[in-house]
């Protein structure tokens, strides 16, 4: 599990951690894994040509140390001052170490740091700052903690920032390197760990260790039923290929038995043979091209009062809490319908969209886009980082939507079943496209195969 915790978070871990350290050395443990993080992306050190743009923050100070140990070792450092005053002892040791404060660059530099502000600010760079990132545009830059200009608590933008290539943070990860619009700006994001204890995260995002922790697995007295029943009430004579892929992501083999009902029961057995029909579940999946039938699927499923995963048509039925368990699997254009606001405004600020959507209809809402996020009712947000952009792919969603009601019949808890459900979909799709193109069917097919090779990645490690 990777953590990101809030400014507040960081800040009171790190007045702990500095009562008990000698002043300096925690801007030191952050100095040298950012100097050696530069030195690993440049491929080398020696005759480099680095720019350091220095706020007057900790950032700042982060920049100035690390430049002093690049200088040390035969870079050539030079660092603008983006305010009137920047840390002392770091500009002291960069210019012991030969290195200089400058008004522009000497020469086009090999690499620039961004050590503009730190996670304290808010709000776009101001007009200097953004003229001078401008007119470095082209050059790779590494961000220090986060990239200047971005909302550091809610993945939002607001105008100039930092695109970096590489941001190197401290201690944990933030909400903006996961949470979109933010984590576009971060590119690769290296931790580096200074020692802080810090609280249990309301933001995280799963790993492989993670998820296999969380994935159901039969025991070896299991029989079908046992394992879990998922319907599914998809499809409809305009669109049924939506019912051949819900049922394809639910029928991955991590549940007993998939049952199918609706107007695609041919193509669906087609493909399927082992799908039977109506009866007792565990877990309904609503929606997917269901069309003109989806308020009649929503109002069956409704009636067995068991957990529903509720996907497309049957989205725009949802306006208020349902007395059952609920997933709901909007994408953004979706969720503006949902909750009576542009699409433009769920992109900008997505995840106090997704908190406040799951707040509002009592449910776990899991909102699509290039990082999903999953929230809790609660204030839990899960964010998934696999999948890449071939997966946004015509049926895509509806293999989500059954993969996700499988799991929850499976056994998991809605927000662990959306949680886990991305995830897979998400690493389905690198698996089956290696990073290119794919279709649903695609990901689909390589649910099963993902999961077999992360079971056997599992017993080889021991």
């Amino acid at each position: 599990m990777r953590e990101a915790h809030t400014v507040a978070e960081v800040r009171a871990a790190e007045a702990v951690l500095l009562d008990r350290l000698p002043e300096g050395a925690l801007m030191q443990r952050a100095a040298h894994g950012l100097a050696h993080a530069i030195a690993a992306f440049l491929g080398g050190v020696y005759g480099r040509r680095v720019l350091l743009l220095v706020g007057s923050g900790d950032n700042g100070g982060d920049a100035l140390h690390a430049g002093a140990w690049l200088a040390r070792r035969g870079a050539k450092v030079e660092a603008i001052a983006l305010a009137s005053t920047v840390h002392p002892a770091g500009l002291a040791a960069l210019q012991a170490a030969g290195g200089r404060l400058v008004s522009r660059p000497t020469r086009t530099p090999d690499l620039v740091v961004d050590g503009i502000v730190g996670i304290g600010a808010s709000g776009p760079l101001r007009s200097h700052a953004a003229e001078i990132v401008t007119a470095l545009a082209g050059v790779p830059m590494v961000a220090v903690d986060v990239p200047s200009g971005v909302g550091v608590d809610t993945g939002r933008i607001e105008g100039p920032h930092v695109t970096a290539d590489l941001t190197v943070t401290f201690g944990t990860l933030k909400t903006c390197h996961l949470v979109e619009p933010a984590a576009q700006a971060c590119g690769s994001v290296e931790l580096v760990d200074i020692g802080l204890d810090l609280p249990p995260a309301r933001v995280m995002s799963l790993t492989s260790r993670s998820v296999l922790a969380l994935l159901p697995r039969p025991e070896p007295s299991a029989h079908k039923y046992t394992r879990g029943v998922v319907g599914v009430r998809a499809g409809s004579a305009t669109y049924p290929g939506a019912a051949v892929l819900c049922v394809g992501g639910a029928n991955a083999g991590l549940v007993g038995m998939v049952r199918y009902v609706g107007a695609a029961d041919g193509p669906v057995r087609g493909a399927h043979p082992e799908v039977v029909g109506e009866g007792r579940v565990q877990a309904w999946v609503v929606g997917s091209g269901a069309a003109d039938d989806a308020e009649t699927h929503l109002r069956a499923a409704l009636g067995d009062e068991v957990p529903l995963v509720v996907d497309a048509d049957a989205l725009a039925l949802i306006t208020q809490p349902l007395p059952v368990p609920l997933v709901l699997t909007p994408h953004a254009g979706e969720l503006a319908t949902m909750v009576g606001v542009e699409r433009e405004e769920i992109e900008r600020d997505q995840l106090a969209s997704a908190r406040q959507a799951a707040a509002t209809f009592d449910a776990v809402v899991m909102l699509k886009g290039q990082h999903t996020l999953i929230a809790a009712p609660d204030g839990r947000v899960c964010v998934t980082t696999t999948g890449n952009p071939w997966l946004a792919s015509a049926g895509a969603g509806d293999v989500l939507a059954g993969l996700t009601g499988a799991l929850l019949a499976a056994g998991l808890s809605p927000f662990d079943a959306a949680s886990v459900g991305s995830w897979i979909h998400g690493a389905a799709a690198n698996l089956a496209g290696r990073h290119g193109p794919l279709t649903a069917s695609d990901v689909a097919r390589s649910i099963p195969v993902l999961v077999r090779d992360l079971l056997t990645e599992e017993r080889e490690q021991g």
